[in-house]
Parts: C-alpha cells; structure tokens; sequence
C-alpha cells in the first residue's frame, strides 16, 4: 500500500530536531510492515524557525528519511514566526509547494492529513481530487481554530470565520477522521456531525523505542551544575498557550538552593521569562532553549520531576501534552496543570498530580511534598511506565491505524466522515 502523508511539522530525522515526533515514528512503522510513504512536509521548523541550507532556495527537496520513506521537502516561508501575518504566510506557502509537490508523486492508495494546521486540508482535497477521489484521513491533533480563539491568538471576526470553513471543508471532504483524545472523540459526535462509524480515536502515544528509563545522575547534571539537587523540568514551547509563568513562580517558592528548574524549549515568550527570572533574582531556573530529541531523553532521566503546564481555558482540557507520554516512559514522576484528559490520564495510571491551572502556589506545594518523599517518586515513575507500555505504546497505535484503513476505510471509500 502506498500511504501518502500530509504533515507540515514532519521533523528532519538527520538532523535529530527537537518537536514532537507522532509521524516520524508512525511513518518507520508502516514502512517496517512493507508499506511505501511518502511525506509532504515543510522546510520550517514550527519552534525555532529554523530552516537548513539544504533547503533554502528551493520549492521542493526531495530525501529519504528511511528505507520506504520518502519525504517532499515543501517550501514554507521563514517569516513563520516573526508575527501572527508572517504565520499566516507560512501556511499559505506550504499549501502552494504542498500542492505542487503532491500533484507530481505517484498516485497513492490513501492519504493521511494530519493538523494543524487546518490548511493541510486544503492540499488534501486537490491531491485527492486530481487522483479521482482518493480516501482520505484527517487527522485532529489539536481542536482548531477553538485553541486559537480561546487562547486570544485569534480574534479577527473574518480569520475566525475562515477557520471554521476550513475545517469543514477538511471534514466533508474525509473518508475517515481520526482524534488523538477521548474529549476530541465526544467533540466530533456532539458537536462536528461526524459519523460514529466513520471516527476513531487512537492516541498520540509513546515513543517507547526512544524514551526509557535512564541514569539520573548522567551527563546533564554535571553539564548544569545541578549536583545532587532536586530537578523539575518543562520541555515544550514557551507560547502564549504554554502559559509557562506558572512554572517560573513555582520556583520563586524554593528560597533555599536545594532544587532547580529546567525550561527545556524555545518560544516568543522565552524573552518574557528569562526577564522575570532576572528580575525576581532568581538562582535556581536555567533556561536550554530546544534541545534535540535524544538529549531529551537524558534530560527527562536526569530529573526528579517533570512537569506539563498550560494556560487556563476549557479548550485545554480536551488534549494529551506529547511531553506527558515522554515523562511517563522516562519512568518520571508527572504533575500536570492541566485539567480534562490530561488529569484523568495522570490519575488513572497514579503517576502524578493534577494543579490548579495557573495556580503556582499550589504547583510550588505539590512540588515540595514530592521533593521530601523519594519513595513516592519512585513508585510514580514505575507505574507511569508500566502504564504508558500496556496502553500507550505507538508500535500497537501505527498497527491499529493500518486495520482501520485495510478494514475500514479502503472497503467504503466513497463514505464520508460527517453525516449528509
């Protein structure tokens, strides 16, 4: 089967960037099951805007990332992340040279479009369209535009609007849509009029061939001066969504020098941080920028807790964070602020603790009882792990995701997701 996947943030593997790497590991999968893949990816990096040489000046690059994967390098251009007109921009070049480049790969037997963006919908109905109709899957990762709006990231009555077509267009144009979280799956039913028989949900997961248990005491703490200190990390973006402040007062709350706190990740906000750190006179917070993913797999063994954190609107309690599965399968202890799934996840497996969103006293507490009961943490990093195996393992997720398109997608192609 040739699988043709629509993924703006599809990470450069040669280069081990740091991000989430849902489809990297998805796409390996298939193609160690025989598969061919091809991948319509950007050029852009979606945190440090990073864009290397090797793609610079050029619509599309053509590599392959693994045996049976192929990736279409799609031109998106570097003002993606100066302001909230250069985002728009970036969209908008991937969809051109995504369209380019998909109109001149060898006919797939599905696509997979995977958002956000909602854009890659859009390359998703002309490539199907020029190939007859090909089946395709969309893919909700996050509920666009609804976090964009709820968050106050986008407030223009036009923008919204457009949003919300996209979005139906991405849906009335699918064979099949697929949710990352139980709270997405409710969305689609109550509120999206997508078809039950049409919907799966099968998760974000872990990747468990990545991150393991590992040394605390190893190259990162002699690295950060961080010696037999207590250590709580962050590692994602530092956004407005992020709302990282909350993890940065925390550490007002450690007057001594027994603990430290590591923010792991990059975003318009970093400036923002390093500056009330500098205010406040604090000691105790180092700052690493993004850090590649095997780095991060040290940096997750090296810590005594880590930590997920988000800003406070209800949009937020429909996700899974990426960065949880990781701490779970680093065998870590997890406090999560973060209510919804993300809690109900945390509980379930009794790994961590759920905080008041935005509340950082509460955090700073809850941090401090885990900081004089090692045995506690101890107990919370094994069950997060055996857990996150039994439930949350991406190998078992890539098999589902090929039943569901031999068994169920394939067979009734001209079916479409959301109801007539």
């Amino acid at each position: 089967m040739h699988i043709l996947i629509i993924h703006q943030y599809f990470l450069d593997s040669g280069t081990n960037q740091a991000g989430a790497s849902r489809w990297n590991q998805m796409s390996r999968y298939f193609a160690q099951r025989g598969h061919k893949v091809a991948v319509l990816a950007g050029t852009v990096h979606y945190a440090t805007n990073e864009k290397l040489a090797k793609y610079k000046g050029h619509i599309v690059v053509k590599e392959e990332d693994c045996p049976g994967v192929t990736v279409y390098r799609c031109y998106v251009s570097e003002s993606y992340n100066k302001n909230y007109l250069g985002r728009c921009w970036g969209y908008i070049s991937f969809v051109l040279s995504g369209i380019f480049a998909g109109l001149k790969i060898e006919r797939p037997d599905i696509i997979i479009s995977s958002s956000p963006p909602l854009t890659v919908g859009i390359i998703g109905w002309v490539i199907r369209r020029r190939f007859r109709k090909l089946p395709m899957i969309f893919e909700v990762r996050d509920l666009w535009p609804e976090s964009a709006i709820d968050t106050g990231v986008l407030t223009n009555p036009f923008l919204i609007k457009l949003g919300y077509a996209l979005e139906r267009l991405s849906y009335r144009e699918s064979t099949w849509i697929n949710v990352l979280t139980p709270a997405f799956y409710d969305v689609m039913l109550q509120r999206k009029n997508v078809r039950e028989d049409r919907l799966s949900m099968l998760p974000n997961a872990a990747d468990l061939d990545i991150f393991q248990p590992g040394p605390r005491n190893n190259w990162v703490r002699q690295k950060y001066n961080i010696e037999d200190r207590f250590l709580v990390i962050y590692t994602g973006g530092l956004g407005v969504a992020n709302h990282v402040i909350q993890f940065v007062e925390a550490a007002r709350a450690f007057d001594d020098d027994s603990a430290r706190f590591m923010v792991v990740g990059d975003g318009m906000h970093r400036r923002m941080l390093e500056e009330k750190v500098k205010e406040w006179g604090l000691n105790n917070v180092i700052f690493t920028g993004f850090r590649p993913k095997r780095e991060v797999v040290d940096i997750c063994a090296a810590a005594d807790v880590c930590c997920a954190v988000l800003k406070k609107v209800d949009t937020f309690k429909t996700v899974y964070p990426n960065k949880v599965f990781d701490y779970m399968a680093s065998a870590r202890p997890t406090v999560v602020a973060i209510d919804g799934v993300a809690r109900k996840l945390v509980e379930d497996a009794q790994c961590g603790f759920f905080v008041e969103p935005e509340n950082s006293e509460q955090l700073a507490q809850t941090l401090k009882n885990l900081q004089a009961d090692p045995q506690l943490r101890k107990q919370m990093g094994e069950n997060g792990l055996r857990y996150v195996r039994e439930n949350f393992d991406r190998k078992k997720v890539a098999d589902q995701y090929i039943n569901i398109i031999e068994n169920k997608v394939l067979p009734h192609r001209h079916i479409c997701a959301v109801k007539s």
